[in-house]
């Protein structure tokens, strides 16, 4: 297990719709490991593996129940959501676009097809923040960042931040 460098917005491996897992192998194990125990450093509550840089649609997600709980989390591997009712509007940030939160108009409920990390197909129904999670999560395999969903202003002003700290580099 390793802690992997976590890309940040712009990079372009983040704008790249993430190839489906067909080898559910030891290298796959491996990927998993590192992006939980990348998440949990980071510390995150999801993370997807285009953020590692590696273009392949999985995700983890933190299921810890209580905040003194052992960490605990969940793999999906192609997942894809399937139903989706209802609206809400949660403040999000994300370990690739640092320095920003921001309120965004996600699906109340959803109902994710995945598969697990044997191959076998799995359905889970999620609502509110998980849902949330999860929703943001599944965007970064389609090459989507919750950037995205802001208002163009507020999307232009966070690029101009980016363009100064790269010219600062």
């Amino acid at each position: 297990m390793s802690i992997r460098k976590i890309y940040k917005y712009p990079d372009p491996v983040l704008r790249k719709k993430a190839a489906t897992v067909t080898s559910f192998d030891e290298k796959l194990e491996e990927i998993i490991s590192d992006m939980a125990q990348t998440m949990y450093d980071a510390p995150g509550i999801g993370l997807a593996a285009p953020q590692i840089g590696q273009s392949i649609r999985l995700i983890v997600v933190d299921i810890t129940e209580e905040p003194d709980d052992e960490k605990k989390y969940m793999t999906m591997i192609n997942p894809e959501i399937s139903i989706h009712t209802g609206n809400q509007l949660d403040e999000e940030g994300c370990l690739s676009v640092p320095e920003l939160t921001a309120n965004v108009k996600r699906y109340k409920e959803i109902t994710v097809s995945y598969q697990d990390t044997k191959g076998d197909s799995r359905e889970l129904s999620a609502e509110n923040r998980f849902a949330v999670v999860l929703q943001h999560e599944i965007d970064h395999l389609n090459g989507v960042l919750f950037l995205d969903h802001l208002s163009s202003l507020k999307r232009g002003l966070y690029k101009k931040k980016v363009k100064k700290w790269l010219a600062e580099k």
